[in-house]
């Protein structure tokens, strides 16, 4: 299976359908974006959506997240789905490759993600590619439920 990855610059019907049919797979509670909140989301700078297809076909996304902070230039990366009739065949660490190679072009000194522990096979992948688990507590604070 091969997989090509794509910085997405415009939210076409295409990018709007995928990310809408993508989304459902990651987060039950997550909304169906329209193409406002897709657009939003690639007009900001510190922004990468990417975007895995195989034959054509979207079948993941990542969004990788640049940010300046006083300790320096970090990443972070969010929302990797990988649709559940490709998953087992690479696309997950493909994007994240990708994603680790622009942070790295970019300057940046770290990269963060979090991921649920019933994500094993997620989990397992970003141990292989290098991540490691913190020691850290993490919050939220739900501004609008």
């Amino acid at each position: 299976m091969s997989v090509e990855v794509e910085v997405v610059r415009e939210a076409t019907d295409e990018v709007v359908e995928a990310v809408s049919m993508l989304l459902p797979q990651l987060s039950g509670s997550a909304c169906a974006p329209d193409r406002e909140s897709v657009t939003r989301l690639l007009r900001s700078d510190a922004n990468t959506l990417l975007l895995a297809r195989v034959d054509g076909r979207a079948v993941g996304m990542l969004t990788l997240i640049v940010f300046p902070l006083p300790s320096g230039l970090r990443g972070r990366i969010e929302d990797v789905v990988v649709d559940e009739t490709a998953r087992g065949h690479g696309v997950g660490a493909v994007l994240t490759e990708e994603a680790l190679r622009l942070a790295e072009a970019a300057g940046v000194r770290t990269v963060d993600l979090t991921s649920r522990p019933s994500r094993q096979a997620a989990n397992r992948l970003y141990e292989r590619l290098g991540f490691r688990a913190r020691e850290s507590t993490g919050h939220r604070f739900v501004v609008r439920p």
